[in-house]
């Protein structure tokens, strides 16, 4: 019995390093095709890589100084609701709107985080606004808890966090956490693994990205034009 053990466990073992060995192999050739595909690039071709290379860095530099000058960069509080239409159209890639409440501990809490990826996260504008001030926008957007964070993308509600459940549930998750759950709503650009949740070690739940696309399934969440009557949730 043990033998047999030895025999099948040893055969799984010759038959991953030969996968191993396969897929090494894949790799060089590949590797040596692109170097071989640089090395064979007259110089012709290299300046066209490099105006291409050029004309790419002067539009993101162009388009940085668009998103700052639109206010994007900070976290800002709206004046009023006329600022919170107007910041709809200016940024299309991505706006986060923090619906507050000033004797509410927890929206301090989200105000922190903000501050914190707003600069690291230019491409969306990131503000809050008084729930209390604004009483015809929480009512039209059917802001019911406070704190809520309402995204916005191309002039049109995608997604909206209530509460804290979707960011594990206490008020101790990480700006990496709200940054990924964010990133889920497609208002922001992301480098990390969107499948799982930074906090996942502590007690989130069973929250994944999966679980959060059902939600908004199950509930019937869509987008809508900020000039829609309502916005249902």
């Amino acid at each position: 019995m043990a033998q047999a053990s030895q025999q099948l466990q040893s055969a799984s073992e010759k038959l991953i390093e030969s996968q191993l060995i396969k897929t090494a192999q894949v790799l060089e050739e590949t590797l040596d095709e692109q170097i071989s595909r640089l090395d064979n690039l007259n110089e012709d071709d290299l300046e066209v890589i490099r105006q291409r290379r050029i004309q790419q860095m002067k539009e993101e530099s162009k388009q940085r100084s668009e998103w700052l000058a639109a206010g994007h960069g900070v976290y800002s509080e709206l004046a009023n609701e006329k600022d919170f239409f107007a910041a709809c159209k200016t940024s299309t890639f991505g706006l986060v709107c923090h619906f507050y409440r000033e004797s509410t501990l927890r929206c301090k809490i989200v105000d922190k985080h903000l501050a914190i990826l707003a600069p690291k996260h230019i491409e969306c504008r990131m503000v809050k606004i008084d729930a209390e001030k604004s009483p015809f926008l929480t009512k039209r957007l059917n802001v019911r808890v406070i704190p809520t964070i309402i995204l916005v993308k191309n002039e049109q509600i995608c997604d909206r966090i209530i509460g804290f459940d979707e960011l594990g549930g206490h008020d101790e998750f990480s700006t990496a956490m709200l940054e990924w759950r964010l990133a889920v709503g497609k208002v922001i650009k992301y480098t990390g693994d969107l499948s799982l949740p930074p906090d996942a070690s502590k007690s989130t739940s069973g929250l994944s990205y999966s679980s959060i696309t059902k939600r908004r399934e199950n509930k019937s969440v869509r987008s809508k034009c900020i000039g829609d009557n309502d916005d249902s949730d």
